[in-house]
């Protein structure tokens, strides 16, 4: 999005503010598509989780990942009003609850729903078989993450090892599983994760029919990064060594699915803020703006990521700090920024912010979060 376009918006709205523009995500889902034929795309609403960038994928023919019942609420509210078939029919086939451990309340809400949930452990078994027998299971692997930005395999996934026990277990309660579900971790640079995780799975699935249950799709996750700066692979290029992996070792009747969330919705995003003081300390300027790591630059901290701020105004630049307007020193955007000399009032903005930014936004300090508008809708 232009310059003359962002300043006019923050003129008019005010500061901070969240900017999203729904044609970049129609591009960047088409892309997906594009390179990914064979899949099927749920968006992994977590990491962006606006009522109405769920809307836009919606009317795209999108799917969805949620985790949790507040996610899996903000996309039924699209199929709501469809006859009662056509929207279990959805939910079945477009919607997949990817959180391995779930609380009873949840499942016992879920199961009405009759949705596919993950799981990844021999308690979760027992408690889906009592409390969502109507559910149908994806087991969760434990793969490698190396080389990914946020790393998830110490928290959830089977091992290898126990997969078809697992699967026997849960069919044993009266479940069946579809099929097997990974993730390599956020922000994944390393298309050697992908490779690896696909090539367990076809030994599981091999081993699988040998104990006589037929799997029927492979979840292939997220972690499909963001083209946050130039060292970050072409999709195309990892696109092309995913793809050629999973039609060599998966027939076409299986089901492929993937989880993108940050690929599709972080170059949306444009966060727009006012500076509200400057200071020198250490002999280095600094910049304090009305929006920061507690609001939508709360990815600096739970992400891992680095977003760089720009000015609406030219000049020589220098080497700045930016922080945020709350008393924690913590709240500390960046400290190596190349900016000009600017003025109370002057604005900054960030792009590629659409991931795990507003989604994580807090009201610390009694500071709300940015204000979001929508372009291009």
């Amino acid at each position: 999005m232009n310059q003359k376009t962002l300043l006019a918006l923050a003129k008019k709205h005010g500061t901070p503010l969240f900017v999203v523009d729904h044609d970049e995500l129609r591009k960047n889902y088409a892309l997906f598509r594009k390179h990914f034929p064979r899949v099927q795309i749920y968006y992994a609403v977590k990491v962006n989780s606006d009522p109405a960038i769920v809307k836009t994928f919606y009317e795209l023919g999108g799917s969805f990942d949620v985790a949790s019942m507040q996610e899996f609420h903000t996309v039924h509210e699209n199929i709501a009003k469809l006859p009662a078939k056509q929207r279990q029919d959805f939910i079945w086939d477009k919607i997949i609850y990817a959180n391995p451990i779930k609380p009873v309340e949840t499942l016992e809400e879920l199961d009405r729903y009759k949705p596919l949930v993950t799981y990844d452990n021999h308690e979760e078994v027992k408690k889906i078989a009592k409390h969502a027998p109507h559910a149908g299971l994806a087991l969760r692997l434990r793969v490698p993450n190396t080389g990914s930005m946020v790393e998830l395999s110490s928290k959830f996934g089977a091992l290898p090892g126990e997969a078809v026990e697992l699967i026997a277990y849960a069919h044993e309660h009266g479940l069946t599983v579809e099929g097997l579900s990974f993730h390599v971790g956020s922000q994944c640079t390393n298309p050697e994760n992908y490779i690896q995780a696909i090539h367990l799975c076809a030994g599981i699935f091999a081993e699988a029919k040998s104990r006589g249950f037929n799997l029927k799709l492979l979840d292939i996750g997220g972690g499909f990064p963001a083209a946050y700066d130039a060292s970050v692979p072409k999709f195309g290029v990892l696109a092309r060594k995913i793809n050629h992996e999973i039609d060599r070792l998966f027939p076409k009747e299986i089901e492929i699915l993937a989880e993108p969330g940050r690929f599709l919705v972080a170059s949306a995003g444009t966060a727009i803020s006012k500076i509200i003081g400057k200071a020198v300390r250490n002999e280095k300027l600094c910049y304090y703006v009305n929006d920061g790591v507690y609001h939508t630059y709360s990815g600096v901290i739970f992400d891992h990521c680095t977003y760089h701020l720009k000015s609406f105004k030219r000049g020589a630049t220098q080497l700045c700090a930016v922080f945020g307007p709350t008393c924690d020193a913590l709240d500390t955007i960046s400290l190596a920024e190349q900016l000009p000399d600017l003025e109370l009032g002057d604005y900054l903005y960030s792009e590629n912010i659409g991931a795990y930014s507003a989604a994580s936004s807090t009201h610390f300090n009694g500071f709300p979060p940015a204000k979001v508008v929508h372009v291009n809708r």
